[in-house]
């Protein structure tokens, strides 16, 4: 079953309704790959909230999914993993310690608003540095 992705602004959401084949972690790959292009989404939220089991193909696909998004400039962030999903996942020495994860949706989204905003920061001192470096 496909999973929905909404756009919220320049984020997408995608929202697991319950537990992924193979075929369907691949193909919310794919979808996310193609929408990031379509839309220059900055974050990406998978909610992962509905899910009480996640084996390491999916595991791993998530992680995956989140590396080739910020290849294309978006960050991305888990939402949502149950505690015993959670527990799990460390049991059988599956983490996402190179991504970032959040409790729920809200925090998710406070996460990638706060790191645009960084990011936006950051950019902005640079324009000022190399526009007084030019004038010199």
């Amino acid at each position: 079953m496909p999973v929905p992705i909404l756009k919220q602004g320049t984020y997408l959401i995608a929202s697991v309704q319950s537990a992924l084949t193979d075929a369907d972690t691949e193909r919310l790959q794919s979808d996310l790959m193609s929408q990031v292009s379509k839309y220059r989404a900055q974050g990406i939220i998978v909610d992962v909230t509905a899910i009480d089991v996640m084996d390491s193909f999916a595991a791993r696909s998530l992680r995956t999914i989140a590396h080739m998004t910020q290849l294309r400039g978006a960050e991305t962030v888990i939402v949502g993993l149950q505690p015993e999903v959670a527990f799990a996942m460390v049991q059988l020495g599956l983490t996402f310690e190179d991504m970032h994860t959040a409790l729920d949706l809200e925090e998710g989204l406070a996460w990638l608003n706060r790191k645009a905003s960084a990011k936006h920061r950051h950019q902005h001192h640079h324009q000022l540095r190399d526009g007084r470096d030019s004038g010199r």
